[in-house]
């Protein structure tokens, strides 16, 4: 089990783990305002869709709460709203979080009623979301076979959602399930998340893992090392496409070549039924220097140009099935997104 909380909500700040940091240093960051938050997002010093998702709240929780009495807080609010929303445009955890931190204050009459309601939100998402991982895990983890060698991409455990983990959580319970082998870590270039975190948070548990290059991945499943694929998801489209660390593509491509399952773990709070399909959802480009620079020096030229989106999109075709706290969606297309989002809001297509 963990022994640390990435995410913490003292009442007067949004305390996360700097995941820049790590797994150098394990350095704590008290986030004071909606600046500190948005910084903090933008820096990738919090990341994973349902990080982010609740770090928003967080960010418009402490917005509401700098205003005094007497003020404007509405407008202190969508002001809030509108800078959280520029900092990860593909991440739609984002977007839901700052709809449903809208949605709760609507009847507050003060600034310090709606300060209450959305520290009190952050706080049962932090709860949820241990939930939720719990549940992704437990349906996933049936999905693998005794011994089960894992390669999995970027980072999507506790980290990455402030619980227990998705694509990671899975991968945790077969290990406590004792249906785990070994697990590849791909590097995940160009911020290095899976040597980073993923490992760190390996080791943290007693996993068994391997770390590799991104571009070996698919010799070693040429090899037959590789029995399944497990990623996370930062959107889903309507009809099952999935927006991914850039990378998730290739190992998907791959995956098929060599007839290895592959496997998306996703909260429902990842799909967007507002967006038809991968063509649809956003790709945020980063900063060149995250390709040009590696740990202080540099890899190229400084002139060199450079394209860096921050994900692709893995099209619903090439998904064995993704995982939610619902259930599994085998095969995905557009019904049958729909019949699971419908089954898991009570409603009866």
């Amino acid at each position: 089990m963990n022994d640390y909380r990435p995410l913490r909500w003292t009442g007067d700040a949004f305390v996360i783990l700097d995941q820049t940091a790590l797994p150098h240093e394990e350095r704590y960051l008290e986030c004071r305002t909606v600046e500190d938050v948005a910084t903090a997002i933008v820096d990738m010093r919090v990341r994973g869709a349902p990080a982010i998702g609740i770090s928003a709240v967080a960010g418009l929780a402490l917005a509401v709460r700098e205003q005094g009495a007497g003020s404007d807080w509405r407008v202190a609010l969508e002001h809030a709203a509108q800078r959280l929303a520029a900092t990860r445009p593909t991440a739609v955890d984002l977007f839901h979080g700052l709809e449903l931190a809208r949605s709760r204050v609507t009847a507050a009459q003060t600034a310090e009623e709606a300060a209450q309601i959305l520290a009190r939100l952050v706080e049962e998402l932090l709860e949820r979301q241990w939930a939720i991982d719990r549940a992704i895990a437990e349906h996933g983890a049936g999905l693998l076979p005794l011994g089960a060698r894992v390669l999995t991409h970027c980072n999507t455990g506790a980290l990455g959602t402030g619980a227990y983990g998705t694509a990671l959580g899975i991968v945790r319970r077969a290990h406590e399930l004792g249906r785990l082998g070994h697990v590849w870590v791909t590097e995940t270039r160009p911020r290095q998340q899976g040597a980073r975190l993923t490992t760190w948070e390996l080791r943290r548990v007693g996993i068994a893992h391997t770390l590799i290059v991104d571009g070996a991945a698919a010799w070693v499943m040429a090899r037959g090392e590789v029995d399944a694929v497990l990623v996370g998801a930062d959107r889903v489209a309507a009809n099952g496409d999935v927006a991914n660390k850039i990378g998730t593509l290739a190992l998907a491509v791959a995956a098929e070549r060599y007839r290895v399952p592959f496997y998306v773990a996703a909260p429902l709070s990842t799909f967007d039924l507002r967006t038809p399909d991968g063509r649809s959802i956003p790709i945020e480009e980063r900063d060149k220097a995250e390709v040009l620079r590696l740990n202080g020096g540099w890899v190229a030229p400084a002139e060199t140009p450079v394209s860096n989106p921050a994900f692709d999109v893995t099209p619903a075709s090439l998904i064995t099935g993704i995982v939610t706290e619902a259930g599994v969606i085998l095969s995905p297309d557009q019904r049958k997104v729909q019949a699971l989002l419908e089954a898991a809001s009570g409603r009866v297509q």
